[in-house]
């Protein structure tokens, strides 16, 4: 066999459907959110559009003193796993404030929200005897991973459809152990779960729920808890799972749960037993983070503006607006040849950056640019970047929404 040969066809083919990803090479600039500079345009300075940086917190000032501050103290890397040397006071401050976040008992930490979906969903579901999971069709891959991985039966509901998941439910044994994993804002479309009747549904059947809150936490409720603060459930969830790489502007994934619960998964799940942990630089950065995003409720409620105000605009220009109840500002293109020849005029022309959003994160045929306003962009930005993307689908002769 050449191997070398399958290499190649692979990436030809994706290259054939014009979805083939390229990379901005870029530098973010300290303190200058949301500025970068483009390493391969000559160093000049762009706007950038699609961070999960949703609050511009991976270059707030005291976030960044903090960080420094640890690595002068306690050095630059944690020295091992959580079980060998690796945990520290900053680990265990990091969960407390997690779990007070979310109020719940414990809280768990994991290098990535892709690692705590994919440990968590797996472990939780191997732990319960004939375990079978309810899983949203729309959820991301991380918790399909966490799905597979678990080797449980799984069931898989029709997007946000409680009536679907309820007759799901409705044909297993009321006995048998169920564990209903979904998300709070799906971050593609930026629509939101049904939580109270999910809810409503476990308490029914006797099911466990997990809930996915990386696209809200620190973005809803009065402290950021997420929609499920904002809407007065957390209590009424068994997991709540969430991020430091998002509103918190860091790195690193959570998981919120009873002192049972996280023991459990502290105890069992390999995705946190067999890596090294988080460094101080990052927890000492997150623990300030978080606090600070608690305490500026003001951050949420610019964030909310500012997604209000880009969506207006959008609309008021006919461009294809898709429909989303958050701060996620998605505009269908359809096609990923189209989506890429946008997105590099922005880029070339105008200085702006936004990555084009393919196949396999969004289906075949609903291709889109997935605009991520923050409470740091202004209405300057704002208004050059509609005139942008107005100026890109006249050029590329794309239909405007009636």
């Amino acid at each position: 066999m050449n191997y070398e040969s399958e290499f190649e066809q692979a990436v030809a083919a994706v290259k054939a459907q014009g979805r083939y990803r390229v990379f901005a090479n870029l530098e973010r600039i300290s303190g200058q959110f949301p500025l970068a500079r483009d390493h391969d345009r000559g160093g000049r300075e762009v706007v950038v559009w699609c961070s999960n940086d949703y609050l511009g917190m991976g270059q707030n000032a005291v976030v960044r003193d903090a960080m420094c501050d640890a690595v002068q103290s306690m050095g630059a890397g944690a020295g091992g796993t959580r079980n060998i040397s690796g945990t520290t006071f900053l680990h265990n401050a990091l969960e407390a404030s997690l779990a007070k976040l979310h109020n719940k008992e414990a809280a768990l930490l994991f290098t990535s929200g892709y690692v705590s979906n994919a440990a968590g969903i797996s472990t939780l579901a191997q732990l319960l005897p004939d375990c079978v999971i309810f899983s949203d069709e729309l959820n991301h891959a991380s918790m399909i991973d966490g799905v597979r991985r678990s080797g449980a039966a799984k069931r898989i509901f029709r997007h946000n459809d409680v009536a679907h998941l309820e007759e799901l439910l409705a044909a297993e044994p009321k006995e048998r152990a169920k564990l209903i994993v979904f998300e709070s804002v799906y971050s593609m479309d930026g629509d939101v779960a049904p939580i109270s009747e999910i809810c409503d549904l476990a308490d029914r059947y006797n099911a466990m729920t997990y809930l996915d809150e990386v696209h809200a936490v620190g973005l809803y409720g009065d402290t950021g808890g997420g929609i499920s603060e904002r809407e007065g459930l957390a209590h009424r969830l068994t997991c709540i799972e969430g991020t430091l790489a998002k509103a918190f502007g860091l790195m690193g994934g959570y998981i919120a749960a009873s002192e049972a619960a996280c023991d459990a998964m502290r105890c069992n799940a390999p995705g946190f037993i067999f890596t090294t942990s988080l460094p101080p630089a990052i927890l000492n950065g997150a623990l300030t983070s978080v606090k600070y995003v608690r305490e500026h409720n003001e951050l949420r409620q610019k964030h909310q503006e500012r997604a209000a105000r880009l969506k207006s605009m959008i609309a008021a220009a006919h461009l294809p607006l898709m429909p989303s109840q958050t701060h996620i500002v998605p505009v269908l293109v359809g096609d990923p040849v189209h989506a890429k020849a946008l997105t590099d005029y922005l880029m070339d022309a105008r200085g702006i950056y936004v990555q084009p959003i393919n196949y396999p994160t969004v289906p075949r045929g609903t291709e889109r640019l997935r605009l991520t306003p923050s409470p740091l962009h202004t209405d300057a930005m704002m208004e050059d970047l509609v005139a942008a993307l107005c100026d890109a689908w006249r050029e590329l002769e794309l239909p405007l929404a009636a």
